[in-house]
């Protein structure tokens, strides 16, 4: 006696979907809960501040005189400028609010890069392995043994090629960062694929003629992509960490092309020291926020897709 059984009833059950924020919400309790709502509050306000930028700000980010009247430089905050302005006339609060909308830019555009680039290549090499793995996973071993920030500074220099654009400085910023983050997709993604590419429902797939494209993508990806939303939340925090580092160093985002916190930061050195303090406070407290904020979430996510906490959660609630 046979019985037939399809590649659909092998497949993992999918879980269920809802508004990401209001589930995450729902599936947290105590301390966790307000850790949460505390920290979409904060990156909402990043994304409202980065997406309505123009509305938000009262002067554009390089604009240093009004009605043909210089601003004055370093003038404390006021009515005129709430944050003040900074050593070249700026108006502060103008470069903060367009300092959110850089950082947007450059860590959306280094996450799509990053999970277009590692996840395929973790798949692949996972799944086929041979030579193949063996030469990724000795290339991501070696790009992951660098330190951050001094690989992203070199791959900075690397593909700047002296742009000055707005566009031309965030992608080049964006790539330098997908650099780092490419082996960290790229070893999720491979090690998953390796503890599922035995199981029952992709050696149905192949038994039935399935092509590895589609083995790959259609059977494995959604089966081994469950910690990413974890890793992106974090590498969104790294990301404008980064940011911030190689702008502070002199490699980011040509002032002129865009407002970026980390550049900010820099130029506000000698004014501390002449009790100017904020120059460097506002642009310094935007980069704690946001990388406080996404922080808090992924943690959240982390513990609420465990298990193990989760049910512990539960049983300590219900005691």
């Amino acid at each position: 006696m046979s019985v037939e059984v399809s590649v659909g009833e092998l497949e993992a059950p999918k879980p269920r979907r809802g508004i990401p924020g209001v589930a995450l919400i729902k599936s947290s309790a105590g301390l966790q809960k307000w850790t949460i709502i505390i920290g979409l509050l904060l990156v909402a306000a990043f994304v409202i501040a980065a997406v309505f930028a123009p509305l938000i700000a009262p002067f554009d980010f390089a604009q240093t005189s009004s009605g043909g009247v210089d601003f004055a430089r370093q003038a404390a905050p006021s009515a005129d400028h709430i944050f003040g302005t900074s050593v070249r006339g700026e108006d502060v609060f103008s470069r903060v609010v367009y300092g959110a909308r850089t950082a947007l830019l450059v860590i959306v555009t280094s996450l799509v890069l990053s999970i277009a680039i590692g996840v395929p290549l973790g798949l692949a090499s996972g799944y086929i392995g041979r030579w193949l793995d063996r030469v990724l996973v000795l290339f991501m071993d070696a790009m992951y043994a660098f330190p951050s920030l001094l690989l992203a500074v070199v791959v900075s220099i690397v593909v700047a090629g002296g742009q000055s654009s707005s566009f031309g400085g965030i992608l080049s910023a964006a790539i330098a960062i997908t650099a780092v983050f490419v082996p960290q997709y790229f070893r999720v993604v491979r090690n998953a694929t390796v503890s599922v590419k035995t199981e029952p429902y992709v050696d149905a797939a192949r038994v039935t003629g399935a092509g590895t494209v589609r083995i790959l993508f259609r059977h494995i990806l959604a089966n081994v992509t469950q910690t990413l939303p974890v890793i992106i939340t974090l590498n969104g925090a790294e990301a404008i960490l980064t940011l911030a580092g190689l702008g502070f160093l002199g490699f980011g985002i040509e002032p002129t092309a865009a407002s970026e916190w980390g550049y900010d930061l820099n130029k506000a050195l000698p004014d501390i020291s002449n009790g100017i303090w904020w120059t460097s406070i506002f642009p310094g407290l935007g980069i704690v926020l946001v990388v406080l904020g996404m922080t808090m979430v992924g943690e959240s996510i982390s513990e609420t897709l465990n298990p193990v906490l989760r049910t512990r959660r539960k049983f300590t609630v219900k005691k």
